[in-house]
């Protein structure tokens, strides 16, 4: 007999081919991809609410009588469909409609409908709505049921999946789905089996508990949730698997790089420093690639880290490949290697999208060739013509912008296309653990949870943009006494034009405003050698002021600097607040960071800004980051579609992680369950695929 997901849906009644293409959109092509397309919510449909007693807002059932069907020419053509009942009237709007449609809703007929109270031209109106005419009588107290409201694509209404999605309940007894779990796990947490389950969530009955299915902590649901989470642990586990598959070069250090590096430093390491590079060097040693990300707060000292791990990789004779995600980062990152290793006799060597001609020819030829110890560049180190000659280690900074299946094709670069590299990710911003053990599954995690001594809190003060004038003094004082200031222009567009130009007239008022102070501008549409040489002026003491757009956000150190202002920090996320806000406090004295929002601030921006102020740390930070962002922004994986679940929703289901995180290993051993359960729930855009 046909399984479900041997089933294609143009087997159901009404499904032609251009229905079938519509519904591949959403990524369904069999009865089990339908049958596990979710419900998000529910609605309550289950009374008639009097037309009189509606308000704006409202989603509500209606039923009454049409007074009249019009067709309206205004700005849009509509057709305009006047209800009434015994307490009022209310109109049914439609711009999207047919002939068919306008006969069917004639004067006189009888119609129930359900939509969102809108106020219009003629009074309170219904967009669109969903409708019956002639219906049938709604079903007693005792027999009413919640309605499943689905995620669509263009071209598929609402009515249309339901409907669908109950054909295929139908095919449940002939056709049960496989339940993959092992009975003892879902009798030890109380769970129902997968058929009834997704049953229950299409098709709720009568007696199930409203207020639980609302919030999605039914049973039923909560075993659905945790099947997703699992679906998502194991294809994390499974990358990590096939990373491993190959061997990598042990990297057994020979010489003293490592102990003529740490004399050189102007600082002993800190303890937590000392513990992750134990964890680095013990993982480095082995032939099997190391996956490993690095934690740390802001200023901790993870550039260090990654230096003494490429330094034990350079002296047992491989290659190192250091990525950063911007130009800015990337060369700050080469600035600070070139001054630590060049000393040792360590080749250090370029190459970013912007290194052309015979440069970007020479580089190429001594990374092939071995010349070039450590390579330092953006995402550019990985395109095809970069060829290296014994690579054996890739450190990539601010992981989150750099996606599973980038990790998985790293491994075609190392030692002669056979051995993996060793893989060190760093980040400077916090990962709350429930978030990292569920979407960093496939890294081992060290956390620098230590700042340096010597650091002295930053003071962040919040304070409206009709106090401009005052903020202007501060910066004045602050660079009258020798110190330095940032000013970060934030800007809503996504047009990297209308930021930089922000930060050009910023810079020109406060030229004007400021006329003894030195003034340096940076922004994304300045070439990287202009960026480079302003940054530098601004180290060197040249400079009072830097007006800069968000390219600050990471790495940047000048001790001196003392004052940061960030304008409208309300449309930037408190992790990227914390980033900038981290570009202070990096020397000796006092340091200070000036939210200055416009106001009105929503509740969420005030809870933001009142976070970044109440705290210093970066993961107290994250974790009110994520109840009030969610997983995608805070991971800045919004676009990638990582965390972007079915029916999980991490912050009221994150009491599952911990389980699931025990559970998956066991299942990893049953190869044929972990691709069903991947299959089941992530589909075959699954994040990486078999590379």
């Amino acid at each position: 007999m046909a399984s479900l997901d041997e089933i294609p849906v143009t087997e159901l009644k009404g499904v032609g081919n251009a229905l079938a293409e519509k519904l591949a959109r959403l990524g369904i092509e069999s009865l089990q991809d339908l049958l596990f397309h979710l419900p998000h919510r529910y609605e309550d449909r289950t009374r008639i609410v009097p037309m009189g007693s509606l308000r704006v807002g409202d989603v509500a059932v209606v039923e009454g009588e049409v007074m009249k069907a019009d067709l309206v020419m205004g700005r849009r053509r509509s057709l305009q469909v006047t209800l009434k009942d015994s307490s009022g009237f209310l109109v049914m709007r439609f711009f999207h409609f047919n002939a068919a449609q306008k006969n069917q809703l004639a004067e006189g007929s009888r119609v129930r409908c359900f939509g969102e109270v809108r106020p219009g031209r003629a009074g309170y109106e219904f967009y669109h709505p969903e409708y019956q005419v002639n219906p049938p009588p709604m079903p007693g107290d005792g027999q009413a049921t919640l309605t499943p409201v689905y995620p669509l694509t263009e071209g598929i209404q609402q009515p249309r999946v339901r409907g669908l999605c109950q054909q295929a309940l139908g095919y449940l007894q002939r056709h049960p789905i496989r339940d993959w779990l092992p009975l003892e796990l879902l009798a030890e947490f109380q769970l129902p089996g997968i058929t009834e389950a997704v049953q229950l969530v299409h098709s709720p009955p009568t007696n199930a508990p409203v207020h639980l299915l609302m919030e999605g902590r039914h049973p039923a649901q909560q075993r659905l949730v945790m099947e997703e989470l699992l679906a998502h642990q194991l294809s994390m586990l499974q990358v990590r698997q096939q990373i491993q598959a190959r061997q990598s070069l042990p990297l057994l250090p020979a010489g003293d790089l490592s102990e003529r590096f740490l004399e050189e430093l102007p600082f002993a390491l800190t303890g937590a420093q000392r513990h992750v590079m134990s964890d680095i060097r013990q993982d480095l040693s082995q032939p099997l690639p190391m996956l490993r990300l690095v934690q740390g707060d802001v200023g901790s000292g993870k550039t260090v880290i990654a230096a003494l791990a490429a330094l034990q990789a350079i002296s047992a004779g491989a290659q190192v490949a250091l990525m950063a995600p911007t130009e800015i980062l990337a060369e700050q990152h080469y600035q600070n290697f070139c001054s630590w290793f060049q000393p040792l006799g360590v080749r250090v060597a370029w190459l970013s999208g912007k290194v052309k001609g015979k440069v970007r020819k020479d580089t190429l030829g001594s990374v092939h060739s071995g010349a070039a110890d450590v390579v330092i560049g953006t995402h550019a180190l990985f395109q095809d013509d970069v060829l290296f000659h014994r690579l054996a280690l890739v450190i990539v900074d601010e992981q989150h912008r750099f996606g599973v299946h980038q990790r998985l094709a790293l491994r075609e670069k190392g030692v002669g296309g056979t051995l993996a590299p060793h893989q060190l990710i760093m980040t400077a911003t916090p990962i709350p653990r429930t978030l990292a053990m569920s979407a960093y599954a496939d890294l081992d995690t060290s956390v620098i949870d230590e700042l340096p001594p010597g650091r002295k809190p930053i003071e962040t003060i919040v304070i409206p943009d009709s106090r401009r004038d005052d903020v202007i003094e501060r910066v004045r004082s602050a660079c009258d006494h020798g110190r330095q200031a940032y000013w970060v222009c934030t800007l809503i567009e996504e047009s990297e034009a209308l930021q930089c130009q922000a930060a050009e007239v910023t810079a020109q008022e406060l030229t004007e405003r400021l006329p003894g102070l030195k003034i340096g501008l940076v922004h994304g549409r300045l070439k990287s050698v202009e960026k480079a040489a302003v940054m530098e002026q601004f180290k060197q003491g040249e400079l009072d002021l830097l007006v800069a757009t968000t390219v600050i956000e990471v790495g940047v150190d000048v001790p001196n600097a003392s004052l940061i202002i960030i304008e409208n920090p309300e449309r930037l996320g408190l992790a990227q607040l914390h980033q900038l806000r981290g570009r202070v406090g990096r020397g000796e004295q006092a340091s200070f960071c000036v939210l200055m929002y416009h106001p009105p601030l929503s509740a969420n921006g005030k809870a933001r800004l009142q976070a970044l102020r109440d705290s210093q740390d970066g993961f107290v930070i994250a974790e009110k980051d994520l109840e009030i962002r969610g997983p995608g922004e805070v991971l800045g994986t919004r676009q990638t579609g990582m965390m972007q679940f079915r029916l999980a929703d991490f912050e009221r289901d994150k009491g599952w992680i911990e389980p699931v995180r025990e559970m998956a290993p066991g299942l990893m051993q049953q190869p044929q369950l972990v691709q069903a359960l991947i299959r089941r729930w992530l589909g075959e855009n699954t994040r990486y695929g078999d590379v």
